[in-house]
Order: C-alpha cells, then structure tokens, then sequence
C-alpha cells in the first residue's frame, strides 16, 4: 500500500496534467474567438454550453460528483468566455444576495455581475445593450410570484433566455455571533416571511427591520454589534459578519426560481420551456376558452398565474408557463388558436428547462 507521500505526489502530477489541458483549452478558445470575431458570430453561446453539461454528464463514470462537475466546468466555461468577451450580467443587489449567488451559479465568477438598485434598472441595462442578460426573481416555492417581475414583462421587449432554479438557505449573521446580543433583525421582507416560525421561537421580542434585499441587511449588520441579519453564506465573509445559526429558513424545501432575460432568442433544446403572457376578453368562460388550445394540442402547463392589467377596472393578465417551444409545430398551433381569442398575446421566449441545485 501506498504512503501518504506518494499519494500525494501522485496528485500533484494529475494536477500540472489538468493545468496543461486548461491552458490547452484556453488557446483552443481564443481561436474561436477569432473565427467568431471575423463571422460577427455573438461570443457567448448558451446552447453550446448546456451540451457541454449534458455531454460531461453522461461521460462522467464517478466516482466524482455530477453537480461538482458542472461547478467546476462552470468555471471553466466561464474563464474562458473572458478571454473572449466578458459576459455582462445585471442583477438585482447588492452582492451577496440570492440573485448575486444565481448569476455565479449560471455565468461563473469570471462575468461582469453588475448590481442595480431596482428590478426595473435590471430590465433597463438589459434593453439599453449596456448587459447582455439580466437575472430577476420570478417565484419562490414559499411565498410565491415576485409580481413586480410580472408587471415589468408587459412592456419590456426582453426576452427569457433561460432559468435557474435554486435552493434557498437563509443564515442568521451578526458582528459578534452571539444571538443574546442581538435588538434589532434586518432582512428583505420575503426572507423574514420564509423564517417565521423560527424567529417566533427563538428571537421573539426582537425589533423586525425590512429592507431592500438580504444584500443590504449584511451591510446594515456589519456596522451595528447588536444588529444581525438574515441573509446567505455568502454574506458573512463578504461583509465581515459571523454565523450565528445557519439554515434557519421554516422550510426545508425552500426554492426560488430565476429568469434570465436578454434580447434575443434562444433556439431549440432537447428539454424547453416557453413563457407567454395573454389578457382576456370580457365574457363568461373565457379562461376556459383560452386553455383549451393547450388541451386540445396535449400541451402540459405548468404554471398560471394572474395579474390586474393595470388599464382597465376587473381587467387581467395572465402568466403561463407551458412546455416545448414556440417553435415545435404543436405550439405554433396551440399559440395561433389562442390569438384569436384573447385581446392581447405576447411570447416571453423559450428556454431550457432548469435543474435544482444546491445555493
């Protein structure tokens, strides 16, 4: 049997092999970037990337772990889009909020993650070019739709590009760690709301405190001893605060879901979604008869949601998520038939189906 030693230097010599083939690649990778630059081809290709998971998963024999080799070809991928062309992602902030942690977990450290301060501004750098995607909050598997999301599609031209779904977990966080020094608890309203039994139970009497994001009650715990904040892991080395209890969310199950928006198109993937937003005409059983093209044509939907129009009293629109995309015949079909019944239709883009994944 091998010593500890020779264990080790074995790994060091598997280690310059790897470093050698990522150089390797990234020579491959600059390559590209010239026949791209001379085709006026876009740099970033989202659709090349999720073959490139799909492939090494398949391949992947273990006993390394699936979901830590799509963290690492993650960053890979996205080391290498730098030596290309930065990808400028814009996100709702500040850093080390949950929004901060999906834009890492789906475009890697090596992009431009730029924090804005609203929701709108996220759209905004988006439609203006100055970002090639935006990353914004749609639901939680807890409290439920983000409406303002909703609201800002009816009138942006943004696209949805693609999604991410995400385990939430939310840390207690203060200066000291010490829960009995804490008076006051800032966080964003729907993290207070997913921890509530816990914060009955054990910080009952404790000033409540909601704020802009989780992002912003770190800071805000970061320059008073007897503050703390409900925010993630990754706000606690970022802000210099110290774990008082983790994982504190009341359920354990606890996702939220992300869209990726951007301004153009995605083509078709083995497993996509499409996002569509429609408004009604004022009669008896008119949902009813807005559904049933997707029944008629065998189209799965996966999620409806409302909202007031906001032009006309007793006036709604409608979120649908269905699946396939908008451009597999049966949906062209099903989309066809629905235009002709509601006053309004509006195709958000098509995408591929996200996974579950740890934060």
């Amino acid at each position: 049997m091998k010593g500890l030693d020779q264990y080790r230097q074995e790994i060091d010599k598997i280690d310059e092999q790897i470093l050698k083939l990522l150089n390797k690649r990234a020579r491959v990778v600059l390559n590209i970037a010239k026949v791209k630059r001379e085709g006026k081809v876009c740099f970033h290709a989202p659709l090349r990337e999720k073959e490139i998971f799909s492939r090494l998963s398949r391949l992947n024999p273990g006993p390394f772990p699936k979901e830590a080799l799509r963290a690492i070809f993650r960053e890979i991928i996205s080391s290498s889009l730098a030596l290309e062309a930065p990808v400028r992602v814009s996100y709702l902030g500040p850093e080390a909020t949950f929004s901060h942690q999906a834009c890492l977990k789906q475009f890697g450290s090596a992009a431009q993650l730029v924090p804005m301060g609203s929701l709108r501004e996220v759209f905004e750098e988006v439609e203006r070019g100055r970002a090639d995607y935006g990353v914004v909050p749609i639901e939680n598997s807890t409290e439920g739709v983000v409406s303002h999301t909703l609201d800002l599609f009816v009138d942006s031209p943004a696209k949805i590009t693609g999604e991410i779904i995400q385990n939430i977990s939310h840390f207690l966080l203060s200066k000291t760690g010490k829960r009995q020094k804490i008076k006051k608890l800032y966080s964003h309203p729907q993290a207070i709301a997913q921890c509530g039994s816990w914060l009955e139970a054990n910080l009952k009497g404790v000033e409540v405190v909601e704020v802009a994001s989780t992002g912003k009650a770190a800071a805000l715990s970061q320059k008073d001893p007897k503050a703390a904040a409900i925010a993630s892991e990754l706000a606690a080395p970022l802000y210099g605060l110290r774990v008082v209890e983790p994982h504190i969310e009341d359920q354990a199950n606890n996702v939220t879901r992300f869209l990726v928006i951007s301004m153009t198109d995605l083509g078709k993937t083995e497993d996509d979604k499409t996002s569509i937003l429609f408004s009604v005409k004022d009669r008896v059983g008119a949902l009813y008869h807005m559904l049933q093209p997707f029944s008629q044509h065998h189209i799965n939907l996966s999620k409806i949601e409302s909202r007031p129009s906001k032009k006309k009293p007793w006036e709604y629109i409608f979120y649908v998520d269905l699946e396939g995309h908008q451009e597999d015949q049966t949906v062209k079909n099903a989309l066809k038939e629905l235009e002709k019944e509601c006053l309004f239709l509006k195709v958000l883009g098509s995408y591929p189906k996200g996974q579950v994944t740890g934060p």
